[in-house]
């Protein structure tokens, strides 16, 4: 099946969104979050494309999504997100996932849709209770 959009996921915002101790090591918040988005893409007909702050690290085997890495100084993945969005055909098509509020009102004022971090937080872990 066709994509039919982009999912753009700020990482570190979903990661935020619940204080589960992954400071203690973001290397593996990140790892189980590339997981769980690559076991939720394959359910969604659109690309998915998780942007993640920093270097690029061993997230494991990550088939279904693009890993886009954003080095650099603070808020380098809002900033990322927001050259993806504009680099897109058409933005209408984008919906970018974060909860930051000045990163959606930029990718807002290109023509892209926002989804908050707690709902797809919810998403995700409803498809894995699911089986998805």
């Amino acid at each position: 099946m066709e994509a039919i959009g982009t999912i753009l996921i700020d990482g570190m915002n979903v990661i935020g969104s619940r204080p589960d101790g992954w400071w203690r090591d973001r290397t593996g918040a990140m790892r189980r979050l590339a997981a769980q988005v690559d076991r939720w893409a394959p359910h969604v007909d659109d690309d998915v494309v998780l942007v993640l702050d920093g270097d690029p690290r061993d997230l494991g085997v990550v088939d279904h999504v693009r890993v886009v890495w954003a080095p650099g100084a603070r808020n380098a993945a809002d900033h990322r997100i927001v050259d993806l969005v504009s680099e897109t055909d058409d933005p209408t098509t984008v919906r970018v996932i974060t909860s930051d509020r000045e990163l959606a009102d930029r990718v807002r004022a290109l023509g892209a849709s926002v989804t908050g971090s707690g709902s797809f937080r919810t998403d995700l872990s409803e498809g894995d209770s699911s089986g998805a």
